[in-house]
């Protein structure tokens, strides 16, 4: 059995392989965050498809968090019974279900909201001057993360990964290029990493220690004064006492650069992480190839993988990628019929 079919065990989620479908946004809930049947064909397939671990899309802890108009929310009570019907189904098909908590920050285009961000910084000249937090907004925020998880459990997900990258705002603290402040939320890492710290322990009041929980993050920030893998992995172990278990890694998003980008670009990012910090690492970038992540696996570099626009073009990729790795794995019975043979 290849590695990439082999379980993966954390605190009390057993996960039945190490293939994960990373967070993408679909821009396709209704106005007020709500869920339709477009997630639920599109979550369920990938289920369906033998993902080991699907991570929903980036979800608003409030309406000024969203990315778009059309994102999906968990800042209200109405959102759960939607969200629930989309796990239950994921769930019994086979993969374990998470949601990436999120907040846009700066880069909120949702219409109508007054954005924030740690420093009134634009994204770029395309994107509103955002305005800056006041400690009553940092604890506003701080307690949405904290009610969004509380839904989290009607809902039924299995894990909750924290989005701290991509230029959102938890990124945005613990950037020194988006984060100018002179107060206690700036200036050293410890200061920095406050937000994202208070973040953790809000959600971990209602996430019990016994549910694994995920740190998503911007490894590289692609400018020189900006942060690079060893600058987070100093950011990770101040807070990883507060309940981290897993770092998603990938990077860029901060600034309006668009990195080279390659197969497997993000890996060598994740086994900094990995080895500085001593926590499991999730590694990524542009992965195609069942041997390239195979090899990632195998030579430990990454504990787990995760595949994005790979699995948008073919929801079947875990079936394919054990027909190659030489695995036996069940396909869904109505699929019988098509099982690659050797």
């Amino acid at each position: 059995m290849s590695k990439l079919f082999t379980s993966f065990k954390i605190k009390d989620l057993n996960i039945k392989n190490r293939i994960v479908m990373a967070p993408m946004c679909m821009y396709s809930a209704d106005k007020s965050g709500n869920s339709n049947d477009w997630h639920f064909v599109h979550y369920t397939s990938r289920a369906v498809g033998g993902v080991g671990l699907i991570l929903q899309e980036a979800t608003a802890v409030e309406p000024r968090g969203r990315i778009s108009s059309n994102d999906l929310g968990l800042w209200d009570d109405n959102h759960i019974e939607g969200l629930k019907k989309i796990v239950d189904s994921v769930k019994k098909h086979g993969a374990s279900m998470g949601v990436q908590l999120a907040h846009a920050g700066r880069k909120c285009e949702a219409e109508n909201e007054q954005i924030i961000a740690p420093s009134s910084i634009a994204y770029s000249e395309e994107y509103r001057l955002p305005k800056e937090m006041t400690r009553e907004d940092i604890k506003t925020v701080v307690k949405a993360f904290k009610d969004a998880a509380k839904r989290c459990i009607e809902v039924g997900y299995d894990i909750i990964e924290i989005h701290g990258a991509h230029g959102y705002l938890i990124n945005e603290f613990l950037s020194p290029v988006t984060n100018k402040r002179t107060d206690e939320y700036g200036g050293s890492a410890e200061n920095r990493a406050r937000f994202l710290k208070e973040v953790l322990r809000g959600v971990r009041e209602v996430w019990t220690e016994d549910k694994p929980l995920i740190l998503r993050v911007t490894a590289e920030d692609y400018v020189e004064e900006g942060n690079h893998p060893e600058d987070l992995a100093e950011l990770i172990n101040l807070v990883k006492e507060d309940g981290v278990d897993i770092i998603n890694v990938s990077s860029g998003g901060l600034v309006n650069i668009v990195p080279k980008a390659f197969q497997g670009y993000q890996v060598k990012f994740a086994e900094v992480i990995k080895e500085r910090t001593g926590l499991p690492v999730i590694a990524g970038g542009l992965i195609i190839d069942p041997h390239m992540a195979e090899e990632i696996l195998q030579n430990k570099r990454a504990d787990l993988v995760y595949l994005g626009r790979e699995l948008l073009r073919n929801p079947n990729w875990p079936l394919l990628a054990a027909h190659e790795l030489k695995d036996e794995v069940p396909w869904p019975s109505q699929y019988e019929r098509a099982k690659l043979r050797r």
